[in-house]
């Protein structure tokens, strides 16, 4: 099989003639690859079967500076909608500055300088590039973007979770302005000829979610509804992959109904995975199931390669192998590559 073929086999659950798998890398890890290998990319030397292909950033960035009036030493913009950043002590971590931390009324929302995906040269080399891709013979995916943690960066987390309950409409037009981006997004690549449309939000803790699951249902669900229809609209049968860290589980039926896939990550350290095998084997395929809370930083190589064959003895042939989060600085070298070779050899 290509690894297209094998992707496109594992996410909609029919037999592969091998786990197709996937890893990111914090800064901290990407070094200790480079040192170890020589290569800069992790995705050819070990063989993963995706590819991704985004939009282009905007040429410049509009003007925050009424919302960003006494940004901290140090801090500086991360982002096109004008969130920024401070960076922190403790290896890739940074501390977030929010530009409609005061805002309170829907008009300021309307007068905020919101960015604008749609010039063309954002997004006509998508085209070419799926090809090329295809060409080569990957799977290609692209993500779409988030929408609740677009909106928490913008405003803060916690006067967000107060917003959604004091100030609805405040909260409904920064969501809207946010799921009309990522409509248009996903119709781009939809056009262009992605395998999969990557979605998601974080909205699990660690045995629970961040809020009610009528609040999410309220607030989240139709709109992700929305992100889902706009690919759709251009190729109905577009597999969709969406993501949130820990337990989700009151949800996951409500993301099938909108039109989810596959999940990601799986967290084992959340979720029960036997009891999400037998309740939706048959209608989701799974991307991700590899601890990196537990077994990833802290078991041996040997542990890795059997929890590697446990996992696909369990949700296979419906699975996409990945560590359920970018590999941490913790993450033994020899954990890494006993993940991979444990794929291969499997």
């Amino acid at each position: 099989m290509t690894p297209r073929e094998r992707v496109l086999h594992a996410i909609t659950r029919r037999q592969t003639d091998k786990t197709p798998k996937e890893a990111g890398f914090t800064p901290a890890a990407f070094e200790r690859f480079r040192e170890h290998t020589g290569s800069d990319d992790p995705a050819a030397y070990f063989r993963m079967e995706p590819r991704s292909v985004g939009f282009h950033p905007p040429a410049g960035l509009n003007d925050f500076s009424a919302y960003l009036q006494r940004l901290p030493e140090g801090a500086r913009i991360n982002s096109e909608y004008g969130t920024a950043e401070v960076p922190g002590d403790f290896y890739h971590f940074t501390h977030r500055v929010f530009p409609l931390q005061t805002a309170n009324t829907v008009t300021e929302i309307e007068a905020y300088p919101w960015p604008d995906f749609t010039p063309s040269y954002r997004h006509t080399h998508l085209d070419a590039e799926v090809q090329r891709w295809h060409d080569a013979g990957y799977f290609v995916d692209a993500f779409a973007g988030h929408i609740f943690e677009v909106a928490w960066q913008l405003i803060g987390f916690e006067e967000m979770f107060e917003k959604m309950i004091t100030n609805p409409p405040f909260v409904e037009a920064v969501f809207e302005h946010i799921t009309k981006d990522n409509c248009f997004k996903a119709r781009r690549m939809a056009e262009a000829g992605i395998d999969m449309l990557r979605l998601g939000d974080d909205v699990g803790m660690q045995d629970r979610l961040m809020m009610q699951p009528d609040m999410w249902r309220r607030y989240l669900k139709p709109r992700l509804g929305r992100v889902i229809q706009a690919a759709r609209d251009v190729n109905p049968s577009i597999p969709v992959w969406y993501h949130s860290d820990g337990d989700i589980s009151l949800i996951i039926d409500d993301l099938i109904e909108v039109g989810v896939t596959v999940l990601n990550p799986v967290q084992p350290e959340c979720m029960d995975v036997y009891a999400l095998q037998r309740q939706y084997s048959d209608r989701l395929a799974f991307w991700g199931t590899i601890g990196t809370q537990t077994v990833m930083p802290f078991g041996t190589p040997d542990d890795v390669r059997r929890t590697v064959r446990e996992m696909i003895a369990l949700f296979g042939p419906g699975l996409v192998l990945a560590p359920t989060h970018v590999l941490e600085p913790e993450v033994p070298w020899e954990n890494i590559v006993a993940f991979f070779e444990a794929v291969e050899d499997h």
